[in-house]
C-alpha cells in the first residue's frame, strides 16, 4: 500500500524554526518539529556525534540525479533523498575514530531511507542481515559483515554496488537507544498475539498494549519462536518505529516545550551521522517531515527467494531475489517508488498493519 492512497489531516500543527534531529526521525523515528531558540537547536545539534565523511573513500559510485540547469548544489535538497540507516550493537564513536575495530561491530537492522521529491511519503526498505551479497574486495559475504570489516564506507559501497542507487547520507543508532527513546516518550502501543513476558511482569496479548522500551526491546529480539524467523523478527522492528512515530503525533510531543526538549535531548544523544547531514540538511529534513504521519510512511523487506546455505555450506544465509530487486531499486533511483509499489505491493513484503 502506497502512502499516497492514504488521506492527511490538514491541520497538523507547523512549528516554525524547528530542528529535525537526525534522520532516524523522518525515517524511523517518523520526524517533526520543535519550536527552539537558536541557541537550543545548536545545542541538541552539537548532541549529535559524526562519522565523519565515509563517501569520500568510495572509488566509484552510482550517479547522482541530474541537477537542474544553474541550481547548482542547491538543487540536490530539492529533489529526492536516499539515508541509509543502521541499528548496531555498539554505535561509532565520533569523537574517537580509533574506537572503532574491524570486526568488533555488527549490525542487526539495515534500512535504506527514499525520501521523495514530493515530499509526501518516506518509504523504509530492510535488508535481511543475513542476505548474501558481494563486499567489494572481501568477495561473497553476509551483508552486514560489510560494516564488520570496514565500517560505514564499505557498507555503503556494498548497498550502493548492490542496488545502483546513490546514498546521500548515514545514520547509525543502537537498540539500548531505541529503548531510552520509547520510555521518553512514556512508551509505545503495540498490538500482542500472544503474552509478554519479560523478567518477573507479563503484558496480556490484547490490542494496544503499553509497552515500555525494555517490553518493547524484548519483543522484537525474540526471533526462535517466530514463524519466520529472522523476516518475521524485521517486521517487529518495523512495527516498533511505526509506533514510535504514532505516539509522538498522537500524543504531540514535539509541539508541548517540555515534552519535546526531554525527547529530543535523547534522540540527538543516540544517534550518529555522517558529517554531511549538517543544518542545511536538517533544515531541508524538517520541511520534508512536518507533514509526516506514521500512515504516510511505508516499510518493507527486499525481495528474497528464502534462506539457503552458503557454498561452504557453513552458514544459513538469505538469498535476494534479483530479478524483483533490481525493479525495485531501479525505481528507487528514479524516484518513481511510489508508482511502482502502487503496482507491485501485493509481491512485496510489506508491514502489515498488525504484527504478530
Amino acid at each position: 500500500m502506497s502512502p499516497s492512497s492514504h488521506a492527511r489531516a490538514a491541520d497538523r500543527p507547523r512549528n516554525r524554526r524547528a530542528l529535525v534531529l537526525v534522520l532516524v526521525l523522518v525515517l524511523a523515528l517518523g520526524g517533526g518539529a520543535f519550536a527552539a531558540t537558536w541557541g537550543v537547536q545548536k545545542w541538541l545539534a552539537g548532541q549529535v556525534e559524526r562519522v565523519g565523511d565515509p563517501f569520500a573513500e568510495l572509488p566509484a559510485r552510482p550517479a547522482p540525479p541530474a541537477a537542474a540547469p544553474d541550481e547548482g548544489e542547491a538543487e540536490t535538497l530539492d529533489g529526492a533523498m536516499n539515508i541509509l540507516v543502521l541499528g548496531s550493537d555498539s554505535r561509532i564513536s565520533a569523537g574517537d575514530p580509533g574506537q572503532w575495530q574491524a570486526g568488533a561491530q555488527r549490525t542487526d537492522t539495515i534500512m535504506l531511507v527514499h525520501l521523495p521529491a514530493s515530499r509526501d511519503a518516506a518509504y523504509l526498505m530492510s535488508f535481511p542481515r543475513d542476505s548474501w551479497v558481494d563486499v567489494p574486495g572481501r568477495g561473497q559475504a553476509k551483508i552486514n559483515a560489510a560494516f564488520s570489516y570496514g565500517g560505514p564506507a564499505l557498507l555503503i559501497q556494498t548497498i550502493e554496488q548492490l542496488t545502483n542507487v546513490r546514498i546521500d547520507h548515514f545514520v547509525v543508532t543502537d537498540f539500548e537507544s531505541f529503548v531510552r527513546i520509547t520510555d521518553a516518550l512514556g512508551g509505545v502501543r503495540m498490538t500482542l498475539t500472544n503474552d509478554l513476558k519479560v523478567g518477573g511482569t507479563v503484558v496480556p496479548a490484547g490490542k494496544q498494549q503499553l509497552l515500555t522500551g525494555e517490553q518493547a526491546l524484548w519483543f522484537v529480539r525474540e526471533r526462535k519462536t517466530l514463524a519466520r524467523g529472522d523476516f518475521d523478527r524485521v517486521q517487529r522492528q518495523q512495527a516498533w518505529m511505526r509506533a514510535i512515530v504514532a505516539k509522538m503525533r498522537n500524543d504531540g510531543t514535539l509541539h508541548n516545550p517540555v515534552t519535546s526538549a526531554r525527547f529530543l535531548d535523547v534522540v540527538s544523544r543516540s544517534v550518529a551521522t555522517d558529517d554531511g547531514l549538517d543544518e542545511r540538511v536538517m533544515r531541508d529534513l524538517q520541511d520534508r517531515a512536518k507533514n509526516l504521519g506514521s500512515t504516510d510512511m511505508t516499510f518493507f523487506t527486499v525481495p528474497f527467494e528464502g534462506t539457503g546455505r552458503s557454498p561452504d555450506g557453513a552458514q544459513s544465509i538469505v538469498v535476494l531475489d534479483r530479478e524483483a530487486l533490481d525493479p525495485l531499486m531501479a525505481a528507487v533511483a528514479s524516484d518513481t517508488l511510489g508508482a511502482y509499489l502502487e503496482g507491485n505491493a501485493g509481491s512485496l513484503d510489506v508491514l502489515p498493519p498488525v504484527v504478530e
